[in-house]
């Protein structure tokens, strides 16, 4: 069938058989001529040859996510190891910073497995976090690096003698926990599960029993913080202390509903013979700095500092006041200080205009004045947020007040402040 009907005698291999070459045709002297047309071979098949990616969709994802792999891996490596020396620096007791040089040592200090739970609040110098504790929940502030002297400043407080108060907040030891960048600085106090003052009143209304239970202990805690304590053979010398930013967020609530002052950070020693130690006075929150504070006129004196924080003590009793049932009309929503005047976010200028050049403070509606305990606390509070430092009361006057004040409801013929409340107790070196 190859020969049939070919004129030619063509041979068409490509190589010959055998070194023969064979053809064949049809018709009478068709193979008087012979020709070698070899068919050209097919290329050979190279394995370099790029394929047609056009239909190789699969092929085209891969080398489009491949790099981007490369890249995230490292990535996911590098924070997945960063992580575990975060935690380890939670959970892994370490070796304890000596303490600071001019504190007593603590007995507590030493390594503690501590078990940290939950955030529950944020402040200026780091997070506080409910912590476990063997068997007992503890409160755990974590100081960074750059809050270190915040951290030694609150020890140094805390390890003062007598400082062992039913209504300061209980220090149960201090911390360093890991290394370099990562270092963190841990304060252990107690726990209180309902909170700062600030955050109970945000849900909750007092009636009057309540706010004269939360504004006695708190006041004799700031009491206690102010009072100097001489040495005498059985007890170590207490220095004065002022708070510096006392506010309803820096007074904890126990279940009892008594009152425990904490956050000593920026808190100030007054021993004798020896400096303040301050050369900025206008430190705090703006909310609650008195008229001096704002306009920055102190006098870096002992006395100066405690009227301060008697000015802040003024607008937290304002608001206890606030929401209080047993005025009328009923507690609105819960607001702070100068909310109304300055708003929820002002500025320093908004606070120096309000406080020191118009004077204004939280407006006290004349039904609270028609409760007889109301009408005392509401003289209380306007003496201690005086424009004048030294027109203002100690704590140990407010103290005395609030005692009286939370008897008033069952005095029912009206009686007066007793005369050693009616003694404007007021600051006096001599005394204090």
């Amino acid at each position: 069938m190859e020969c049939y009907d070919k004129p030619k005698c063509v041979e068409k291999r490509p190589e010959s058989k055998k070194n023969l070459n064979f053809c064949c045709c049809e018709g009478d002297m068709c193979n008087k001529d012979f020709a070698w047309e070899p068919a050209p071979l097919p290329p050979p098949i190279n394995s370099t040859t790029p394929i047609k990616t056009e239909s190789h969709p699969l092929i085209i994802f891969l080398y489009t996510m491949l790099p981007i792999f490369a890249l995230i891996i490292p990535i996911f490596l590098c924070y997945w190891y960063y992580r575990q020396r975060k935690l380890g620096s939670y959970f892994n007791p370490v070796p304890t910073l000596e303490p600071h040089p001019t504190s007593p040592p603590s007995p507590q200090q030493g390594c503690r497995s501590i078990q940290l739970v939950e955030v529950k609040a944020q402040g200026r110098f780091g997070a506080v976090w409910k912590a476990k504790f063997k068997n007992e929940n503890v409160a755990v502030k974590i100081f960074l690096m750059q809050d270190k002297q915040s951290w030694q400043s609150e020890q140094e407080i805390f390890k003062l003698p007598h400082m062992e108060h039913d209504n300061i907040l209980r220090y149960i030891g201090a911390e360093k926990r890991g290394e370099s960048i990562h270092t963190e600085f841990w304060l252990i106090t107690a726990y209180h599960e309902r909170g700062s003052l600030c955050d109970f009143l945000k849900c909750n209304i007092v009636t009057w029993e309540q706010l004269c239970r939360i504004a006695l202990s708190m006041s004799k805690g700031l009491m206690h913080l102010h009072e100097e304590i001489l040495p005498n053979k059985a007890d170590s010398y207490k220095p004065a202390v002022a708070h510096r930013d006392f506010k309803s967020n820096n007074v904890l609530l126990k279940s009892d509903l008594t009152a425990a002052i904490a956050d000593f950070g920026l808190a100030l020693l007054f021993e004798p013979g020896k400096p303040c130690g301050d050369t900025h006075g206008q430190v705090g929150t703006r909310r609650y700095m008195a008229p001096e504070v704002l306009e920055g006129a102190i006098n870096f004196s002992r006395d100066a500092f405690l009227r301060i924080d008697m000015y802040a003590c003024a607008l937290v009793l304002w608001e206890l006041a606030s929401r209080c049932s047993s005025v009328s009309p009923p507690p609105g929503e819960y607001r702070l200080p100068f909310s109304a005047e300055v708003g929820d976010h002002p500025s320093l200028e908004d606070m120096q205009e309000a406080v020191v050049h118009k004077k204004l403070r939280p407006t006290l509606p004349e039904t609270w004045k028609q409760h007889a305990g109301m009408l005392a606390l509401c003289d209380t509070m306007e003496e201690c947020w005086d424009h004048d430092a030294e027109a203002r009361l100690s704590a140990s006057c407010v103290v005395e007040r609030v005692a009286w004040q939370s008897r008033a409801l069952l005095d029912s013929t009206g009686n007066s402040l007793p005369p050693a409340a009616q003694q404007q107790n007021r600051f006096s070196e001599s005394t204090m």
